[in-house]
């Protein structure tokens, strides 16, 4: 019944969805980052990567700019910039 209205699995990573991005992006500031992953689980993209203090960062391609990252952040080491592409 629903066959037809999917076109293929997998395909929102080759369609590089960070394109419908809206005016924001998130900067990662770097400096007091404690590692504690909530960026990472919060994302509804899961583009965010990093394993150690001050490594975590975002994939452009899929970023949408929610700003959840941001909110959620404990040491707001996270801000949402102007993003004018």
């Amino acid at each position: 019944m629903f066959g037809p209205l999917i076109s293929k699995p997998s395909t929102s990573k080759a369609n590089k969805t960070g394109s419908w991005r809206v005016e924001h992006k998130p900067k990662f500031l770097k400096k007091d980052c404690i590692a504690c992953k909530m960026c990472v689980l919060i994302c509804p993209e899961a583009c965010i990567t990093g394993e150690a203090k001050n490594t975590y960062d975002y994939d452009s391609n899929f970023c949408k700019g929610c700003g959840n990252c941001a909110a959620v952040c404990p040491k707001k080491d996270i801000l949402m910039v102007d993003d004018p592409s």
